[in-house]
C-alpha cells in the first residue's frame, strides 16, 4: 500500500509541474500592511538538519528582506530537528515555514489541519520534485544495495520525507527489511540530512540517505540540495562519495503557514516569493539550497498521499510496539 501511495504522487507530479510554468509577478511595494495589526511580527521556524550558526547566516539577508518590505520585524527560530517546527506550528509560536513534504503532512496531522502550504521550489528543469539519494563512500568497495546487506545505514530525520519516509517506503516495497538486524547490520538516526552524510564520511555509518534535486552535475552535488550545500560549504568532495540508489520523484516540501492567518498575509507572502528568484537570485539561491527557477503555488490535496503515509507509517509502529 505504502509504495503504491508513492507511486501514485510521483506520477501526479507531472501535471502540477505543467502547471507551474507561470511568469514571476513584480516583488511587492514596500510599506505596512493593514494586516500587521494581526501579524504585529512574522516568527520563522528552520528546520534542523544543518548547525545552527550556518542555517541563520543562510537566512539572514532574506529575514532583512521580508523586513524591509512588510514594515514587520522578522525573527528566526532555528529547531534543532523537525519535530521542534512542527511543535511550534501546533504551539502557535510561528507564522511559517519550509518544510518537508513528511513535516508537513505531519504539522497538518498534529494540528487538525490548522496549517496550510503556499508554494514549493521550482528546480533548475521547471519541475516541482527532487529525490532521496543513498550515499556510501567511495572507498567502500560498495556499489549497489545488495553489497549493502549487512552493513549500517543511517537516516536523517524521522519527520524528513527523503531522509527516511520515501527510502524506508521503496525498500520495504522491494522487499528490503529496514529495521536493524533484518537486512542492514543497524539502522539508525544521524541527526539530520548535513549529520547523517557526515557520519558516513567518518565511517560511523556505511551509508546513509539524503535529498537532492537530482538534475545538473552530480560532481558538484547536483543543482540544489544538502550534497550541493555541503560541496559549496567545503564540508564534502562529491569524490568522497558514491550514489548507489535513487527514489521516485518526490513532490518538493511546502513553505507552510498557520491557517488562521489573515488571507491578506498568506497573497502578500506568495507574491513575495513567486518573485524572489528573478528579484533576489542570490537570497533565492542562500534559501534554497542552490539554484531553482523560483516557486509554484501548491495546495494540501498535492501532499495527500504524504498524509496517508504517515497515517501508515503510524499505524505500523503501533502495532509493533
Amino acid at each position: 500500500m505504502i509504495t503504491r501511495r508513492l507511486m501514485m504522487a510521483a506520477a501526479s507530479l507531472m501535471p502540477f509541474a505543467a502547471a507551474a510554468q507561470t511568469a514571476a509577478p513584480a516583488m511587492p511595494a514596500a510599506g505596512r500592511r493593514p494586516w500587521a495589526q494581526q501579524v504585529p511580527q512574522i516568527r520563522i521556524g528552520l528546520l534542523g538538519g544543518e548547525n545552527e550558526s550556518d542555517r541563520l547566516g543562510r537566512y539572514d539577508a532574506y529575514r532583512q528582506l521580508i523586513e524591509t518590505t512588510f514594515g514587520v520585524p522578522v525573527r528566526l527560530f532555528p529547531a534543532s530537528d523537525y519535530a521542534g517546527v512542527m511543535q511550534a506550528f501546533s504551539a502557535r509560536q510561528i507564522e511559517m515555514s519550509s518544510m518537508g513534504a513528511s513535516a508537513y503532512a505531519g504539522a497538518w496531522l498534529d494540528t487538525n489541519g490548522a496549517v496550510e502550504p503556499l508554494f514549493v521550489a521550482r528546480e533548475a528543469d521547471g519541475s516541482i520534485s527532487y529525490i532521496s539519494v543513498m550515499v556510501v563512500r567511495a572507498d567502500s568497495g560498495i556499489t549497489s544495495l545488495e553489497q549493502l546487506r549487512g552493513k549500517s545505514l543511517a537516516w536523517a530525520d524521522p519527520n524528513s520525507t527523503s531522509g527516511y519516509l520515501v527510502p524506508r517506503s521503496e525498500l520495504r516495497g522491494a522487499g528490503i527489511g529496514t529495521e536493524s538486524g533484518q537486512y542492514f547490520s543497524r539502522t539508525g538516526f544521524g541527526g539530520g540530512h548535513e549529520q547523517a552524510v557526515v557520519a558516513v564520511l567518518q565511517r560511523q555509518y556505511d551509508a546513509a540517505v539524503t535529498w537532492a534535486s537530482g538534475q545538473g552535475d552530480e560532481a558538484q552535488g547536483f543543482t540544489r540540495g544538502n550534497l550541493r550545500a555541503m560541496v559549496e560549504k567545503g564540508m564534502l568532495n562529491m569524490r568522497d562519495l558514491r550514489i548507489i540508489w535513487r527514489s521516485r520523484p518526490i513532490l518538493n516540501g511546502p513553505w507552510t503557514v498557520r491557517k488562521d492567518l489573515p488571507d491578506a498575509f498568506k497573497a502578500d507572502i506568495t507574491a513575495f516569493h513567486l518573485a524572489l528568484a528573478t528579484s533576489h537570485p542570490q537570497i533565492y539561491a542562500q534559501v534554497e539550497r542552490g539554484g531553482g527557477l523560483g516557486y509554484a503555488r501548491v495546495t494540501h490535496e498535492q501532499f495527500e498521499p504524504i498524509v496517508q503515509l504517515r497515517r501508515e507509517e503510524a499505524a505500523e509502529r503501533r502495532r509493533r510496539s
